[in-house]
């Protein structure tokens, strides 16, 4: 139903800055909410932004201020602008997305991007 892909993902150092985004296919109309997800090695998967097709915004308080999402529900596009990153920012990240059909939530995942920062 929906199909979502990563890029952006790289090798970058300590205080940098970085760029992901997420193209999404398949019934773009259907999406609700979409989210960035990260997972580093030895945790569990953790929320770090999300935005409603209307574009409010919530951050994780480790990446408030440093990380900005935004979304293009025209295109199916959702972009993640980490600014300042350290290396606690490494990790896999996951792009989400909730859709909606008849009044049932299921929520897709990408693949995931490997975002790693170096001292």
């Amino acid at each position: 139903q929906v199909q979502l892909v990563e890029f952006g993902g790289g090798l970058v150092q300590a205080g940098e800055s970085l760029t992901l985004s997420c193209t999404a296919s398949g019934t773009i109309s259907s999406i609700k909410a979409m989210s960035w997800y990260r997972q580093a090695p030895g945790k569990q998967r953790e929320l770090v932004a999300s935005i409603t097709r209307g574009g409010s915004v919530n951050y994780s308080d480790s990446v408030n201020g440093r990380f900005t999402i935004s979304r293009d529900n025209a295109k199916g596009t959702m972009n993640l602008r980490m600014n300042s990153l350290t290396t606690e920012d490494t990790a896999v990240y996951y792009c989400s997305a909730e859709v909606e059909r008849y009044l049932i939530k299921n929520d897709y995942w990408g693949q995931g991007t490997h975002v790693t920062v170096s001292s």
